[in-house]
């Protein structure tokens, strides 16, 4: 089993920056590939990003891309979300996850791609 913790939500105004940390503990060498997915009220969870653990492989949602970096910590089995220039749509509950397997790509912008789920912290951004 892998354990996923999310910290670094809080409340940030329209134009600021946040930074979301995730720490994998337990079987984490099982890893193969970490990201995020959020979920705003009433909305679908949304792909956010990914990086696989050779971090030859990151990938965005559209909502993301130009905006949100992804970067590893191997060494810490530590996962961050860097968010720029946030939007009030950006709020949601923001959830790390794990998988335990090393896909092509694409398959990672689903959720099925992925074996282990943290609890969530919410990001709100204030317009």
């Amino acid at each position: 089993q892998v354990q996923l913790v999310e910290s670094g939500g809080g409340l940030v105004q329209t134009g600021g920056s946040l930074r979301l940390s995730c720490a994998a503990s337990g079987r984490t060498s099982s890893i193969r590939a970490m990201g995020w997915f959020r979920q705003a009220p009433g909305k679908e969870r949304e792909f956010v990003a990914v990086i696989r653990w050779d971090t030859t492989y990151t990938a965005f949602g559209d909502s993301a891309k130009g905006r949100f970096t992804i970067s590893s910590d191997n060494a810490a089995n530590t996962v961050y979300l860097q968010m720029n220039s946030l939007k009030p749509e950006d709020t949601a509950v923001y959830y790390c996850t794990a998988s335990r397997t090393r896909y092509s790509g694409t398959y990672y912008s689903t959720g099925d791609a992925y074996d282990y789920w943290g609890q969530g912290t919410q990001v709100t951004v204030s317009s």
